[in-house]
């Protein structure tokens, strides 16, 4: 009873999609126990989370994950929540697994990315792998035209990675004519669009320019660097996407001399015969 009212809280707040969330586990019985892979995209304040996933019964299992924090390692220092971040670390989510199911050499995908939307095509040899197929998962983020859910996707897209989508809700589709405007897409792929706005605010505020981009100020980045720092960086990405942990700074076990261990029986009567014998003394120097 308690457990099922925890899971009706979670459904009545909203916290889930579970419509969504059902038809994106759910696998046909013919498949013999397949997974069935997720595109996990998620956004902070300050961070964007491309994370593979596949449901089991205990719960999901994450394959592998790449976070726009990594991308300083690739020279993006400024703007990690923008765009062209989140379709630069989707690209690193799809080359890092890729890389670990050795499918990196055989799916490049699009290596300079053009603005044009298309599948990624299986092999011709009959015995080559077939592409690594997820689909993707925005959580309850919204999926209005030009959203960085859709940046992620394309950069993981780009990167190797099925995933069956259509172009109608990247930014420079037109609704009207139903056709999108590969070079507009181009733009926010390498972060045109940030680079117009740089120009703009320089020319019409620059006290606005100097506090919206101080970040980019203070690492010498200006509007005409930012194409070629992201070509450079999704090259990076490709040449090298595996994750490598951080290195640890000093000697985490001088801390260990601050852990109080527990006190056994004797102790504690022995820690609460002294207060006693302390407590007689005060009142026996009272009364002298």
């Amino acid at each position: 009873m308690i457990f099922f009212l925890f899971w009706f809280d979670i459904l009545i707040e909203g916290k889930t999609d579970y419509y969504a969330r059902k038809k994106l586990v759910i696998q046909a019985k013919n498949k013999y126990n397949s997974p069935k892979y997720r595109l996990v995209v998620r956004f902070t304040n300050t961070d964007v989370i491309v994370q593979i996933v596949y449901a089991k019964i205990i719960g999901d299992e994450v394959m592998t994950s790449a976070y726009s924090h990594e991308l300083p390692k690739y020279g993006i220092n400024v703007g990690l929540t923008n765009w062209a971040a989140a379709y630069a670390t989707g690209l690193l989510a799809a080359r890092r697994i890729l890389t670990k199911l050795n499918l990196a050499e055989k799916y490049e995908g699009v290596i300079e990315p053009d603005g044009t939307v298309g599948p990624i095509a299986a092999l011709d040899d009959e015995d080559a792998p077939r592409p690594f197929k997820a689909f993707l998962d925005v959580g309850l983020k919204r999926t209005s035209t030009g959203s960085k859910v859709f940046a992620a996707l394309k950069g993981a897209s780009d990167g190797g990675i099925f995933i069956p989508h259509g172009e109608n809700r990247f930014p420079g589709y037109d609704a009207e004519s139903k056709k999108l405007d590969a070079e507009i897409l181009r733009k926010y792929i390498y972060g045109g669009h940030v680079a117009d706005y740089m120009r703009l605010l320089q020319d019409e505020d620059d006290e606005k320019y100097k506090r919206q981009f101080s970040k980019f100020i203070e690492k010498g980045v200006t509007a005409d660097d930012l194409e070629e720092i992201y070509k450079n960086a999704h090259a990076k990405i490709r040449a090298d996407p595996v994750f490598k942990p951080t290195e640890k700074k000093g000697d985490y076990k001088v801390f260990k001399k601050y852990k109080k261990h527990r006190l056994n029986l004797k102790q504690r009567r022995n820690k609460v015969q002294q207060k006693i014998e302390a407590f007689k003394h005060s009142h026996e120097g009272d009364e002298e």
